[in-house]
């Protein structure tokens, strides 16, 4: 252990050249505020990013059809559509639908469990699907039953109502029903528009939302029913695994065959939407990690170069310690128990900051909290980081010859 002999000089020589050390543990504090809560935010994004969807994300595809020509029969057309794209082989389920999951765009809603104005209302994603809506998407139903063919009915862009029947996620439900269990929650009647009753008759176990950012990516709803305005239609495509790409190939194929008569575009799989909708989320984790790096790399140069700037500037004490006896190893101690007390210093200064900033960003950007155990983690790593930066510096000190280093120039 150091004792108190050597532990003087140190402090002593710390308050006499007060400045490059109080810069130093300044730079420790910002770097590490910065760092802790890049880090905290990172994982933030991660978990973000790593969430299921619960869709066949690797077999699913969506592609679409808006019909121009003057005679276009759309509900003929979107039939004939669904029975061809079934027919090819490898094609799990298709079904037509008005929004993909996590693409950012689709439709919204809020339901009630009480009829009138002014009551209670939890908001929902809405999917307008058919009776292959749930194996298209690959959800389970958990509860309940699915949609009958004959109860599919078709919207136009001027038709008012909701179908009779849906079916709900189970976040869903538990955001409306907490006190009840899922079979309990099959045949309830919730309200939309205020007044419109509709009953459930299934519960899925999971299906998120097109919006990644809403705080209620879990709750979505399934409409029985085809979107049959404007001529435009939406296929979502369920594959047998390993098939995907070929399929997207025949699929757009077979409905370019009547180009004359419409457009085919928005050929995507799923797994390009959801890289789409994340992407400012990985460009963010990027940016982050290129800040992260450069601080820190800048923060250890700082540390080196203020150790080496001490070196030299005692060369003649170091000189004379040696002269007296002192060992290498004492002269690498001292050094590095000089750095360990900046950093110290830096790191207390740091955790506060740390804090401060991360309730800026909660209450400025509605992030989370973070774990306090961050705190401890980041405080171990950088105190390695000083003692790491100081070593070089520390060992060419204790390798300098107490000739040369008490000669006077």
């Amino acid at each position: 252990m150091l004792g108190t002999l050597e532990m003087g000089p140190i402090i002593r020589s710390l308050t006499r050249n007060k400045t490059g050390a109080v810069l130093i543990a300044l730079q420790i504090a910002v770097t590490m505020a910065i760092v802790l809560n890049a880090v905290f935010i990172i994982g933030e994004r991660n978990d973000l990013i790593a969430r299921v969807s619960g869709v066949d994300e690797a077999n699913s595809f969506q592609i679409s059809s808006t019909g121009f020509a003057s005679d276009f029969n759309h509900m003929q057309t979107l039939e004939q559509d669904l029975l061809d794209i079934r027919a090819i082989p490898g094609v799990v389920a298709v079904t037509t639908i008005n929004a993909i999951p996590t693409s950012g765009s689709g439709w919204s809603m809020s339901l009630q469990t009480e009829s009138g104005e002014n009551k209670t209302d939890v908001g929902t994603a809405v999917y307008m699907v058919d009776q292959n809506g749930i194996e298209a998407l690959s959800v389970e139903l958990i509860a309940g039953s699915n949609f009958s063919e004959n109860e599919i009915r078709y919207r136009d862009g001027n038709q008012e109502g909701w179908p009779q029947n849906i079916i709900i996620t189970k976040a869903l439900a538990n955001d409306m029903f907490p006190e009840l269990d899922y079979a309990e929650v099959v045949g309830k009647t919730v309200y939309i528009n205020y007044t419109e009753p509709m009953q459930i008759i299934g519960i899925i176990d999971q299906l998120q939302a097109p919006w990644i950012g809403w705080n209620k990516l879990e709750n979505a709803m399934l409409s029985p029913e085809h979107i049959a305005s404007g001529d435009f239609s939406r296929y979502f495509v369920r594959t047998e695994p390993g098939m995907r790409d070929d399929i997207m190939l025949q699929v757009e194929e077979l409905l370019a065959k009547r180009a004359n008569e419409r457009l085919v575009e928005g050929l995507r799989s799923f797994e390009e939407v959801r890289e789409r909708s994340y992407s400012r989320h990985e460009a963010m984790i990027q940016i982050l990690f290129v800040v992260m790096i450069t601080l820190v790399s800048i923060t250890g140069k700082g540390i080196v170069g203020l150790a080496s700037f001490n070196v030299n500037r005692r060369r003649k004490q170091i000189g004379t310690r040696r002269a007296l006896g002192a060992s290498k190893a004492q002269i690498i101690r001292y050094f590095m128990v000089e750095n360990f007390l900046i950093t110290t210093f830096g790191i207390v200064l740091g955790m506060a900051m740390t804090m401060g900033l991360n309730m800026t960003l909660v209450s400025v950007f509605e992030l989370g909290r973070m774990n306090l155990m961050y705190l401890p983690l980041g405080a171990i790593c950088f105190w390695l980081l000083g003692q790491l930066a100081v070593f070089g510096p520390a060992i060419k000190a204790a390798s300098t010859p107490p000739a040369l280093a008490t000669r006077t120039v």
